[in-house]
């Protein structure tokens, strides 16, 4: 049967635009099927809007303490409007890449509404009949709102609304003590807000290294943000006119609510049974795929947050690669995600690559070493004033990598290094060569240089030779 596309991309969030973008480019007939706007939820409600929020949140934050570098700062004002429309500047200013016209221009047809498949090979948007070689499904996800009871009646605000308000809350109640918890809770209280963060687990972050994530939780307690972990919200009050977060033991009054707690996939309005695509055990994991990204329907492939995973941009964009190869092609590459790098960017940064140290002991036992290396004992850091925190690297006895955590000032970026160490199958030791002096990237080369010194320190026998050979040495003359 002769179809009309060699591509349908459903979903025009990050991993749709890259596998839209480069099929279109390789000349392959392609369309591109969005309900909403092109961007996703990377542009509009995510990575950009967050980071130009944190960045304001930052500048404030500088400005309040830069007397300790003897910069006085009198009459320090937060219009809080205007730090929004900073981040609504760059939300522009980076939109016109994803913009309608620059897919057009690839080649690739950009059509906006809602579909659903009728069947495996056809896919219907505007009463238009869609059939295609392939389809690719990244439609994104949406935020996962708890069912507590009074918390719809109350209203509430997710990352989707947040950046659009212009009247800062003078208190924010934060339901999730995850990354999107942090990080704008984080920037709300560097802005002027009274922050509390609610988190049902025993602590903040509770996906990363203990250690490293103990750092940002006590930096934002010292900020005046009250934390609050292994509570629940019970319910939700309104009493004149004012919001109430009921707990087990208290009530806490504030002006808004932001719900982050977790991602629901978007499959709902699909029909995705119609085209012999299964979800998940759980529905709300996602759709169902293999290792080369195809779904239970062979033709049709998925990525991105719509298969759960992990849920970040880059990700979809290196399934989405992947993807390409093998919907255009031959369907026979498997995506690798032995190194998946990711960076909660709370002030200090938290980033990491691979195993935890946990995780580590859990499958080698005591067959690792963990290297520490402090921020403090880096000359840029104490030059900077930028002393907290530390890069964990663990490593099987042989030096492989197994994993590593950055918490401190620019572990987002720090951890590359170790990252392409790892994707090319480096050991330890090469993160040990040389590096510019003074900077940052010293805690990596340091904690290399560390275990090195560590081996040689518990190798007597080698000690015990060279012992010997200076010795003779020094008796020749």
């Amino acid at each position: 049967m002769a179809v009309e596309y060699d591509l349908v991309v459903i979903g025009g969030g990050s991993g749709g635009l890259v596998v839209a973008g480069v099929a279109a480019a390789l000349k392959a007939k392609v369309a591109l099927v969005e309900r909403d706007r092109l961007g996703g939820d990377c542009l509009w409600y995510g990575c950009v809007p967050s980071k130009s929020l944190i960045h304001a949140s930052r500048v404030a934050y500088e400005v309040k303490h830069a007397a300790r570098f003897g910069i006085h700062c009198h009459d320090r004002k937060i219009d809080f409007a205007k730090a929004i429309g900073h981040v609504q500047s760059a939300i522009a200013a980076i939109e016109p890449h994803d913009s309608p016209q620059r897919f057009a221009a690839l080649g690739a047809e950009v059509i906006f509404g809602n579909g659903e498949f009728v069947d495996p090979r056809t896919f219907v948007v505007n009463n238009r009949r869609l059939t295609a070689r392939r389809f690719v499904i990244a439609t994104g996800s949406r935020p996962a709102i708890p069912a507590i009871p009074g918390l719809q009646a109350a209203g509430y605000i997710t990352n989707e609304e947040v950046f659009e308000i212009t009247d800062r809350p003078d208190t924010l109640g934060i339901i999730g003590g995850g990354p999107i918890g942090c990080e704008l809770g984080q920037a709300f209280a560097r802005l002027g807000s009274q922050v509390t963060i609610i988190g049902s687990s025993d602590r903040l972050l509770p996906k990363e290294d203990p250690e490293a994530a103990a750092v940002v939780q006590q930096q934002l307690i010292s900020e005046g943000i009250r934390v609050l972990t292994k509570t629940r919200v019970e319910s939700v009050e309104v009493v004149n006119g004012k919001k109430y977060l009921i707990t087990d033991n208290e009530k806490i009054a504030v002006d808004r609510i932001l719900v982050a707690t977790g991602r629901n996939p978007n499959v709902e309005s699909l029909n995705l049974a119609a085209a012999g695509v299964e979800l998940q055990q759980s529905p709300k994991k996602g759709i169902r795929v293999n290792a080369k990204l195809q779904t239970t329907n062979p033709q049709i492939y998925a990525c991105g947050d719509v298969i759960g995973g992990y849920q970040f941009t880059h990700v979809a964009g290196h399934e989405a690669n992947a993807i390409i190869r093998n919907a255009l092609f031959l369907p026979i590459l498997k995506v690798d995600y032995r190194v998946i790098p990711w960076a909660t960017f709370t002030d200090p940064e938290l980033a990491r690559v691979g195993l935890t140290e946990a995780e580590a002991r859990q499958r080698y036992g005591d067959r690792i070493d963990v290297i520490k290396q402090e921020y403090a004992d880096v000359d840029r850091a104490q030059a900077e004033a930028a002393t907290q925190g530390f890069a964990k690297i663990i490593t099987k006895r042989n030096g492989e990598i197994l994993g590593a955590h950055i918490v401190g000032a620019a572990a987002g970026e720090l951890i590359h290094e170790i990252v392409l160490a790892m994707s090319h199958n480096l050991k330890i030791s090469a993160l040990g060569g040389i590096h510019i002096y003074p900077t940052l990237a010293e805690v990596v080369s340091k904690a290399a240089f560390a275990r090195t010194k560590e081996k040689y320190e518990k190798n007597y026998a080698l000690q015990s030779i060279l012992e010997k050979m200076f010795r003779l040495l020094r008796s020749l003359g």
